[in-house]
């Protein structure tokens, strides 16, 4: 039995928004729930009551309602949600035009700027003005290769306000990782900073544009947003314009908020592309507004006096999530840089300075924290702060009682789990209930979550496979370029018919307590951020001392560390040069997440019977674990080259 690390007071419960929500359930379906757990199951055997009853409690905005909450909710994919009802996403998000603060940025090397709600929605008012003027329409692409600030926000909230689909990726992204996502979808502008900061040096972004650029003909204009320069020279970038030059001049502008389905397209996500180019999947603005204010207003306990912080790029879903906090009228803290510069205790200074009272971060933040010996409770004043959120990969016990023993014992320590595929969670916090090391609180409301075994039989107090066995609105409404959704299918539902098999391992316990184990399949999560070992092969392929190659990750001090091994040309040794070669070629066109943390020389890599490499049976190899399936190999001896390597148990 995991150890009990929190419970909150009855005048804590009392205070919060489920709380809230639960009487409002019980007055309108006459119900008497007074916890968790019933509340839950009742969301997800009624489940159109229970995402009318959050369209309501949420204050959806919508110039047109809805005729019918669902239209078949035993079907996935393909489910139709909120059919009839006309909204717009951005519009939802500017709700609030008052001096109260909106968005609070501090890049590395800078002081923190504010700018309030009724700044927002001017800016946001001028930049869709000219992206209407530079002929963006319903539909077309707007992106963003720009780190977490402000105008990252701004022009998502401007291209939505139109109608136009917003994709993004953070700056650290190598040319090729940025081509094999935008180069699918093909967007129209392209909104980018001229640099970035990270570890105190400043890095420039225009060369990156002008290289994707030769590959994106796609891309009209390109605006360049000043960040590590005040007077950036932009003029070996084609169609490029400065931001301050591009939005319209003309103050006092109202937004023309255009009216849309429920399921227009809002957001272009990404997989991670371990099996070829990331897939994209599409998701819809009423979709992702209802899921994300259901997470952050009942789940997380947002509220309008709060200050919500999540350390995150724009590459990443939680920066997504972040986003949406505007609903509620919240203050949104937005950092850029390295959580460790110019000290250990950067994030949790700014949590003090700007009072934070949700900070949300990674398994592998809080990990390294805990290595480096980091006390945040008693070098900063944390008091304003209720709430810690944590994702990526899974929280150690002994990462949690960390938290609680050097950050704060009164606080809610929420492990999260979900992913860029429904943009937000299966598993998340209740702040109602208690919190026990190594245990998410609980099932999100709505989503209909079980695990189960290899026979597809729901499991509980064993691992299994984590499975969603109902739709919910942020689901993908399709992939890109996929129109007999043969990729959608195969992506979850190939192994359990009608069923949505995420990838992972669980283990849901009697009191609804989640237990993450980590993927179940092979894709890569160091430091919480998922990536795909696809990316790591197309830049190593074009080495010719290599072979082949295959990647795997190892679970490492709480986190998960890039295994590269490689096999290499004819007379070729695995030099220390060599090995630099190979981190510096991953590191310039994919990014530095993907540089492996060890490289290792084997003779031969293990492949299917139909040529497919198999990452997960060398994953288990070099954590000791059995093979059970040799017999799909081609060469199955292969796989006796993974044990014992000694390097493997070395930092």
């Amino acid at each position: 039995m995991s150890r009990l690390l929190w419970k909150p007071s009855e005048e804590r419960i009392k205070g919060t928004n489920m709380y809230r929500f639960i009487g409002f359930i019980n007055e309108r379906y006459n119900k008497n729930f007074t916890e968790y757990e019933p509340l839950y199951r009742w969301s997800v055997e009624n489940i159109p009551d229970f995402w009318a009853s959050m369209w309501d409690f949420a204050d959806i905005k919508a110039s047109k309602p809805y005729d019918q909450v669902i239209d078949d909710v035993t079907r996935m994919p393909g489910t139709k949600w909120f059919s009839g009802a006309r909204l717009n996403f951005a519009e939802n998000l500017l709700r609030y035009r008052d001096e109260q603060t909106a968005l609070i940025f501090k890049g590395e090397n800078q002081d923190a700027t504010r700018m309030t709600y009724g700044e927002l929605y001017e800016e946001v008012a001028r930049v869709a003005r000219s992206l209407r003027e530079a002929g963006v329409q319903v539909g077309d692409r707007v992106v963003g290769f720009m780190p977490n600030m402000p105008e990252t926000i701004i022009a998502l909230l401007a291209a939505a306000s139109m109608g136009a689909t917003w994709s993004s990726c953070s700056p650290d992204f190598g040319i090729k990782g940025v081509l094999d996502r935008f180069g699918q979808i093909r967007p129209r502008v392209l909104f980018t900073a001229n640099g970035y900061s990270f570890k105190g040096k400043r890095v420039d972004s225009l060369e990156h544009i002008s290289n994707i650029l030769k590959e994106l003909p796609s891309i009209e204009k390109v605006v360049v947003v000043p960040y590590t320069e005040q007077d950036p020279d932009i003029k070996g970038v084609p169609n490029a314009i400065h931001y301050r030059d591009f939005k319209s001049p003309e103050p006092g502008l109202e937004i023309e908020f255009e009216q849309l389905p429920f399921d227009h397209p809002l957001y272009i996500m990404f997989t991670s592309g371990t099996t070829g180019l990331p897939k994209c999947m599409v998701q819809s603005a009423g979709g992702i507004l209802i899921h994300q204010l259901k997470e952050l207003i009942l789940h997380s306990d947002l509220k309008q006096e709060d200050t919500i912080f999540y350390f995150t790029t724009c590459g990443w879903m939680m920066w997504n999530w972040l986003v949406c906090s505007l609903g509620v009228g919240a203050n949104l803290v937005l950092f850029d840089g390295n959580p460790f510069h110019p000290n250990t205790g950067a994030l949790w200074k700014l949590a003090q300075d700007e009072k934070i009272t949700i900070f949300g971060t990674s398994a592998g933040y809080i990990a390294a924290l805990q290595n480096a010996g980091v006390k945040p409770g008693k070098e900063y004043d944390l008091s304003p702060l209720k709430a810690v959120l944590s994702t990526g990969s899974p929280l150690s016990e002994e990462n949690f009682e960390y938290i609680y023993r050097e950050v704060k014992q009164d606080l809610q320590l929420a492990s999260i789990a979900g992913g860029s595929d429904i943009n937000g969670c299966f598993a998340l916090g209740n702040p109602t209930g208690p919190v026990y090391a190594g245990e998410l609180q609980g099932r999100g409301l709505g989503m209909k979550i079980a695990a189960y075994d290899e026979e597809g039989e729901s499991i509980i107090n064993q691992q299994g496979e984590l499975v969603c066995t109902a739709p919910a609105p942020s689901m993908p409404i399709y992939f890109w370029d996929d129109p007999d959704n043969e990729k959608y299918h195969a992506a979850y539902f190939d192994m359990y018919p009608n069923v949505w098999r995420h990838g992972d391992f669980i283990k849901i316990n009697d009191r609804g307590g989640v237990v993450i184990y980590g993927r179940s399949d092979a894709t890569l999560n160091p430091g919480g951020v998922r990536i795909g070992t696809a990316e790591i092969y197309s830049q190593v392929d074009q080495l010719e001392e290599l072979e082949d190659s295959i990647a795997v990750g190892q679970d490492w001090k709480n986190d998960v560390r890039v295994i590269l091994f490689v096999q290499l040309s004819e007379g070729v040794d695995l030099t220390e040069d060599l090995k630099n070669k190979i981190k510096k070629t991953i590191r310039a066109n994919a990014s530095p997440r993907h540089v492996p943390a060890k490289i290792l020389a084997v003779p031969e890599i293990p492949y299917t019977l139909n040529m497919k490499k198999v990452e997960l049976a060398v994953k288990k190899v070099i954590h000791n674990q059995p093979v059970l399936n040799k017999d799909a190999l081609r060469n199955p001896g292969a796989l006796d080259y993974y044990a014992n390597f000694k390097e493997l148990q070395e930092d």
